[in-house]
């Protein structure tokens, strides 16, 4: 082991049992390599081997509070340098804590926008189903099990050569050879009792408006039988049960998750799609908190991306002045680390080579810790590349 640290340092955690024990590994940054491997993460630990490891010049850490102390009491004169990927992550934590906090706000306009949209104009006439039930996945399926079936048999295939080729029981092809298409289409259709009721729920749910309730399952059971229904009279009465009780499960506002609309806002913009691109639209609109969030964490991104750190007591400002809660929290959590992450948003130096090791010592711990000593698995980590 080296008597003196290296000059660009890397620390970071990883987990001998998540959630409960924790290790420490140190990582060479300028040579990418391991340098050592603590048996836990607690400042007394690491400080203890800062002061018998000097010369450490920078050092490339998360937010960990501990690694902070150990390195402000023995390698007080380090710069330390806060990962950029992490602020990003504590970032999008908060983001999606504002659009948790407000999602009653975009079910609220979702809804207004659904009754404006509803009672403004006139109702549309609703138009009949057509005669033919619409294509499923099953009536593809048998269509084109028929046509290719009888492609192979006219050109001479024997039925055990057919199955071969489509990987099916010979009795199948059997029964495609000697059963017309209608037949073997109704039976597909009648496979799915309940789907075949789904085209013909818009008109029946006219009917039964329309009717104000007062109308029987055999009238509408007849009514869509002549335009196309082949699924039992049962079906439709059971349909017609749920919709006098007022059970039917409502349409729900499509409202976008508060991870799926985090997503969008920490993207680069030129990575969206229109469609992503006009539904956030939509949220922001729908929210002002939502949107100054939004406002906030591109600017903030924008700052690590191009390492502005000289704008990053601005951003500050900005934030603790009208920014939602949790922006606001992360705001001053980042003001308790000041010069780290100005460090961070300014020097070339990340954790990036820190995370790959930690990779690499969760699949060296997962083939053997546990089965052996924490000396096993340190030598482990430190001779192989």
């Amino acid at each position: 082991m080296p008597d003196r640290a290296p000059r660009v340092l890397g620390v970071d955690e990883f987990a001998f049992r998540k959630g409960c024990t924790y290790g420490t590994v140190l990582v060479d940054v300028e040579a990418g390599r391991v340098v050592d491997v603590l048996p836990d993460r607690t400042s007394e630990t690491f400080a203890a081997w800062l002061a018998g490891h000097p010369g450490a010049e920078i050092i490339c850490r998360d937010r960990a509070t501990a690694y902070t102390k150990a390195v402000k009491e023995a390698a007080p004169g380090a710069l330390e340098i806060a990962d950029r990927w992490h602020l990003l992550q504590n970032l999008s934590a908060a983001v999606e804590k504002t659009c948790h906090q407000h999602r009653n706000c975009l079910r609220k306009h979702t809804e207004e926008e659904t009754e404006t949209a509803t009672n403004v104009p006139e109702p549309q006439p609703m138009l009949l189903p057509p005669a033919e039930l619409p294509r499923t996945q099953i009536i593809e399926r048998t269509r084109h099990r028929y046509e290719d079936i009888h492609r192979l048999l006219e050109q001479g295939w024997t039925i055990s050569a057919i199955a071969r080729r489509l990987n099916l029981d010979r009795k199948t092809v059997r029964r495609f050879r000697d059963t017309d298409l209608d037949q073997l289409l109704v039976s597909a259709r009648d496979r799915r009792p309940n789907g075949v009721l789904e085209p013909f729920k818009a008109y029946l749910n006219a009917r039964f408006t329309e009717a104000q309730g007062q109308v029987s399952g055999t009238r509408l059971f007849l009514e869509i039988r002549e335009r196309g229904y082949l699924g039992s009279r049962q079906v439709v009465r059971k349909h017609l049960a749920v919709l006098r009780a007022g059970t039917a499960e409502p349409v729900r506002a499509d409202i976008p998750s508060p991870r799926k609309i985090t997503s969008w806002i920490m993207r680069p913009r030129d990575t969206l799609t229109d469609s992503q691109e006009e539904r956030l639209l939509q949220v922001r609109l729908a929210c002002p908190d939502i949107t100054r969030a939004c406002d906030l964490a591109r600017a903030f991104a924008d700052l690590v991306r191009h390492r502005r750190g000289y704008l990053l007591q601005q951003w500050i400002r900005q934030a603790e002045q009208d920014a939602p809660k949790p922006m606001s929290g992360f705001a001053g959590f980042l003001c308790r680390d000041l010069n780290a992450v100005t460090a961070g948003l300014t020097l070339p130096w990340s954790s990036g080579v820190v995370e790959g090791h930690v990779n690499r010592v969760k699949t060296l711990k997962r083939a053997m810790y546990g089965r052996a000593s924490f000396e096993l698995l340190r030598t482990r980590i430190l001779t192989q590349p």
